[in-house]
């Protein structure tokens, strides 16, 4: 079964658009985004991509390097 989310099916607003913006550049991940946008992380992705969003690496710490 696919997830769903509060959003789900609805347009996004520009409100949300710039939380995303805002949210990727601060380094979120995706799971973070999920719960903050009410979106699923593939809407999350696909989103970003039309915006031309970059998000990051899943791999990169969203806390700079920590050695």
């Amino acid at each position: 079964m696919a997830d769903t989310s509060a959003n789900s099916g609805r347009e996004w607003t520009d409100d949300q658009v710039q939380q995303l913006r805002d949210l990727a550049q601060g380094n979120a991940p995706v799971g973070v985004m999920t719960m903050k946008l009410g979106r699923t992380e593939d809407a999350i992705r696909s989103k970003a991509k039309a915006e031309g969003i970059a998000l990051a690496p899943p791999n990169r710490s969203p806390y700079g390097d920590m050695s």
